[in-house]
């Protein structure tokens, strides 16, 4: 027998919830398949929530923040940090998993556990562990099933020392010394906690500079404070493989050096969760890493099916997904409210320290030829900066010398990803140099950063 949906769900992770109860909020009748134990997807159990638990958690244990304020050496015991970091991780994401069947219900989405596939445009089977398969009929198919660590060849990921970025978080004592292939946001994140930690970590990329998409000064001053905190960087590095000898696990470069270590983390991209969804069988078109091609609105080749999330590519962010997904239900039952996922976004690095960002970078604003301007505000001349010890960050602000609008904001430093969205709201607004300068903050705060990274920008413009 065929039940019958106006929208079936195939993926539980952000997007997918955020979608189906964009739907059930206005009424329609959604049923949600997620093949793993519980919803959340690699967000809540593998990826975004994980990590950052265990990077807080992390900082706190290893007394990162009182090392230099109050002298304090504290001694990490490898054994029982890794079971407290573990421990942490796992309330953080009891609770998420709580949250999200709270909301489902609340929206009265059918929460279908097993594992979901296109029999055609309409119709969905679902395989359950000791259940019949049940059948849906879909008006209309979001997939939002989300994305999987990309394996590059050459290394043997059978080798208990050898994790990607979602079996690190199995590991049950930490490595004396670490290798991370890959200079992604996941490997600088991962390579920064266990430098934390006391862990001699190395980090090998292709790349001349570490996350190209962030500001180059950004950039400079992170690979600085990452090689302060203990990273080896091995940038214009490439892999040739990774074996195991008499006992140690030994990275070879293409150069021929070569690296000893007793694990290694393999954090080079990710590929989209598609393989055994059907979709090209009934017409959905995927691209050589496994990612739904979708057009503006987020709807496939086959009229009926949208994608959203991680499982269309870039930008790949947990914000941007969900938001993706809501627009993709407007789009599929006519709502007018949201018809687009907002240009301007901001990333967030949760490295040490933080970075992040929102709007161009003052290198993109020079070659989109806008007469830039730049102020800057440095944590160590802020008393709450002072207070808290954090004497490499920095507020960046770039703006348009010709109307004076700020264009950019680049934040590294203490809470930089909670900082950056002062200057979101400015850009959003089109606000001026004159608009920070005229705001009131609070003190001491880190936030009293922008009106004097804006005094500082103003200086160097003509009077309005």
């Amino acid at each position: 027998m065929t039940e019958r949906f106006d929208l079936v769900v195939i993926g539980g992770g952000p997007a997918g919830e955020r979608g189906a109860a964009q739907a059930a909020y206005f009424g329609k009748r959604v049923a949600l398949i997620e093949r793993q134990p519980e919803p959340g997807g690699a967000a809540v159990h593998t990826g975004t929530l994980p990590s950052k638990t265990l990077r807080e958690a992390g900082l706190f244990l290893s007394g990162y923040h009182q090392r230099d304020m109050y002298g304090v050496n504290v001694h990490v015991d490898p054994d029982l940090t890794v079971a407290r970091l573990l421990g942490r991780k796992n309330v953080v994401e009891r609770l998420e998993t709580q949250r999200i069947h709270a909301n489902l219900e609340r929206h009265k989405i059918e929460l279908i556990r097993g594992i979901g596939r296109l029999a055609s445009p309409h119709e969905v089977l679902v395989n359950q562990v000791d259940q019949p398969e049940r059948r849906l009929g879909a008006e209309y198919v979001l997939l939002v099933t989300g994305s999987s660590p990309h394996r590059p060849a050459g290394i043997p990921y059978e080798d208990e020392g050898v994790h990607d970025a979602d079996g690190i978080l199995q590991i049950d004592h930490l490595p004396t010394k670490l290798v991370v292939i890959g200079g992604g946001v996941i490997g600088c994140e991962y390579a920064c906690m266990f430098a934390a930690l006391g862990v001699e970590v190395h980090l090998i990329d292709p790349r001349p500079a570490l996350l190209p998409f962030l500001d180059a000064e950004m950039g400079e001053r992170l690979a600085d404070a990452m090689t302060a905190l203990g990273v080896h960087l091995h940038l214009e590095r490439k892999l040739d493989h990774v074996a195991r000898d008499n006992g140690v696990l030994v990275t070879t470069l293409t150069s021929g050096a070569e690296i000893e270590a007793d694990g290694v983390l393999v954090a080079s991209g990710r590929s989209g969760n598609t393989a055994g969804l059907g979709l090209e069988e009934i017409g959905v078109e995927v691209d050589r890493r496994g990612y739904v091609v979708v057009d503006e609105d987020f709807r496939t080749a086959v009229p009926n099916i949208y994608a959203a999330g991680d499982v269309v590519g870039f930008p790949a962010l947990a914000s941007v997904s969900m938001e993706q997904a809501r627009v993709a239900v407007c789009h599929v039952f006519g709502f007018t409210y949201k018809r687009q996922v907002a240009e301007l976004y901001p990333y967030g690095v949760y490295t040490i320290p933080e970075v992040s960002c929102v709007g161009l970078s003052e290198d993109e604003a020079i070659k989109r030829g806008t007469d830039t301007v730049v102020g800057r505000a440095r944590f160590a001349d802020n008393v709450r900066g002072q207070i808290v010890g954090d004497r490499d960050g920095m507020v960046k602000l770039v703006f348009d010398r010709s109307n004076r609008r700020l264009i950019g904001c680049h934040v590294i430093g203490e809470r930089a990803s909670e900082l950056v969205h002062v200057g979101q709201a400015v850009i959003t607004l089109e606000g001026t140099v004159e608009t920070f300068i005229q705001m009131v903050f609070n003190h001491p705060t880190l936030s009293e950063t922008f009106k004097y990274a804006a005094y500082d920008a103003l200086g160097k413009m003509p009077s309005a």
